[in-house]
């Protein structure tokens, strides 16, 4: 492992501490009982206070200090003087370890007493202090200078992702970004709890991967010798639970889809699913309103919501649209009793690439996303949609070519999914057999054949309305994030490209290479300076980490950066 010279120091300080008998990783318990949160809320001139944090950054001025220690709840500012710490002659815990063995990011226990210092600043003076964490690398933390201009901010999005534990300690907006988060989740058990709904979990590996059209994830149970998926969705199992005799169940559920990343999609996400016995989508509506201005008031202090340039009102009631008028409204073509040939004539005049894989209801779910979801801004309920596009929704009570479904739509986006649930067996075994017609014809999203699913429903299944909300979402709406992976703690990444360690003559011809677009290859080698045995060998090992290329033109051989 390469180490920076900053990281030589820090292990070379960690050597030192050892040595005057110090443990840098302490096991025992220590005893706080205050945070910077705490002290500032109930501040009390003299108080006797217990409080441990990492340290942030520090003025010296010889024999006294001021720090800012950085705790899970904000940062207070604490006050070193010698002479309060080291009351004997033996000065060695200030002189040495704090002024020369302790670093930014180290992480500290202080036992003090409150003051407030002449320019009124809250602050602890220090009595005693332990070492509780030496961090061995320095934290990447962004500096101002003195017109306010900030440099070195650490917001490259790839490494904050990667190290989200870092942008945490160094983005203070970002732990705000998953407090929100906590309460979003928090503010939907208490609205479904308070209804009586009871909070449950289904397998996350399941035989056949149903409740959604989506491709899966495959693996294998080696004890059973059997093909397992991770779940796409959660819905069949919560609907055997209605079938089972509960009247409302609900689940944050992890599903997992092996499909395209982008800003709104990640392979891992979150739902939750929430379905409740005798009610049907009109009902869902009017629950959905109200579940969502909740969220927006406990999240935000109003249902008033600011995502980007636009000002999102949660507050009922919603707009109500049935899809075949919006894709009519907004693309001037009425597909309404369109067969699959006559949508994908429509589709091409729109521009929507299309292939013969797709049936009726892929057809229209294309041209509604490309051409109609992004105008719905304010919170939307699109609805009614063709039975092809819902193999698990009953029937329209006065269109048989229709469901009962919504999609609510926010800011140009799906944010939910709502059925009235098919419990007809006969009529659902039917949509299945359609769905594997799909899939035979090349559609890898089609849904499976659950023949469990449908023997639960011959055993009879109550009327009931379904719903899964995408928490990520949400809380990107709240937070007002417009990445996904900015309110995920960890999203997907690619691996992590190994750092390639280089000798010190390749390293030379690399540098050289960075300050030139392309250059001769014999100019390069002229410039190294490196006999021909060392030059070979340098040139091959960057070729070889692909960190340099080289090509052959009617000009001779260049070479430029890989």
């Amino acid at each position: 492992m390469q180490l920076s010279e900053q990281e030589i120091v820090r292990r070379e300080k960690l050597t030192k501490l050892r040595e005057m008998g110090i443990d840098p990783y302490p096991a025992a318990l220590y005893p706080v009982d205050a945070t910077s949160k705490s002290i500032k809320d109930a501040f009390s001139e003299g108080k006797q206070v217990v409080i441990s944090g990492r340290l942030m950054s520090r003025r010296i001025q010889g024999k006294a200090s001021f720090a800012e220690l950085q705790d899970s709840e904000g940062r207070i500012q604490v006050y070193f003087n010698r002479d309060e710490i080291c009351t004997g002659e033996d000065k060695t815990l200030y002189n040495d370890v704090y002024k020369k063995l302790l670093d930014i990011g180290d992480i500290i226990g202080v036992e003090g007493e409150l003051f407030t210092t002449q320019v009124g600043e809250k602050t602890v003076m220090v009595k005693n202090f332990s070492l509780l964490s030496k961090a061995l690398r320095p934290l990447p933390l962004p500096k101002v200078d003195a017109e306010g201009n900030t440099y070195d901010e650490f917001n490259d999005p790839e490494m904050r992702y990667r190290q989200r534990y870092v942008d945490l300690v160094v983005n203070p907006k970002v732990k705000e970004t998953f407090i929100k988060r906590t309460k979003i989740t928090n503010s939907i058990r208490e609205f479904y709890n308070e209804r009586g709904y009871l909070e449950v979990e289904t397998p996350i590996l399941q035989p056949i991967p149903g409740g959604a059209a989506a491709r899966p994830f495959l693996t294998h149970h080696n004890a059973l010798n059997i093909p397992l998926y991770l779940r796409i969705a959660n819905e069949l199992y919560l609907k055997r639970l209605i079938v089972g005799g509960f009247d409302g169940v609900y689940e944050f559920s992890k599903d997992f889809r092996n499909e395209g990343m982008d800003r709104t999609h990640n392979p891992e996400f979150t739902v939750m699913e929430l379905y409740v016995a005798y009610k049907d989508y009109h009902w869902m509506m009017e629950t959905t309103e109200q579940l969502l201005e909740k969220i927006a008031v406990d999240a935000n202090g109003t249902s008033k919501v600011t995502v980007g340039d636009n000002e999102i009102e949660f507050k009922a009631p919603y707009a109500r649209v049935p899809i075949l008028e919006a894709i009519k409204a907004h693309t001037g073509h009425d597909v309404a009793g369109m067969d699959e040939n006559e949508l994908r004539e429509v589709a091409k005049s729109l521009g929507i690439e299309v292939d013969e894989t797709m049936g009726v209801g892929k057809l229209i779910d294309e041209i509604f996303g490309e051409k109609c979801e992004h105008h719905y801004i304010q919170p939307t309920f699109i609805m009614d949609y063709p039975k092809e596009m819902s193999p698990l929704t009953k029937e329209h009570r006065d269109n048989p070519a229709l469901t009962e479904r919504f999609e609510l739509m926010v800011n140009g986006k799906e944010l939910a999914n709502c059925y009235s649930e098919l419990n007809d067996p006969i009529d659902q075994r039917e949509r299945f057999e359609d769905q594997l017609k799909l899939s035979e014809k090349g559609d890898d999203e089609a849904m499976f054949i659950d023949q469990d699913f449908l023997r639960a429903l011959e055993y009879g299944m109550p009327p009931t309305s379904g719903i899964g909300i995408g928490i990520d979402r949400l809380v990107m709406l709240m937070t007002n994030n417009s990445s996904i992976q900015e309110v995920l703690f960890f999203p997907q990444m690619r691996p992590e490209k190994k750092a390639v360690e280089l000798t010190d003559e390749a390293k030379m011809i690399w540098e050289t290479l960075k300050k030139e677009e392309k250059i001769l290859l014999t100019d390069l080698k002229d410039q190294s300076g490196l006999s021909n045995k060392k030059w070979d060998k340098s040139i091959k090992e960057l070729t070889k980490n692909k960190l340099a290329e080289v090509n052959k033109t009617d000009e001779g051989l260049f070479v430029k950066l890989g």
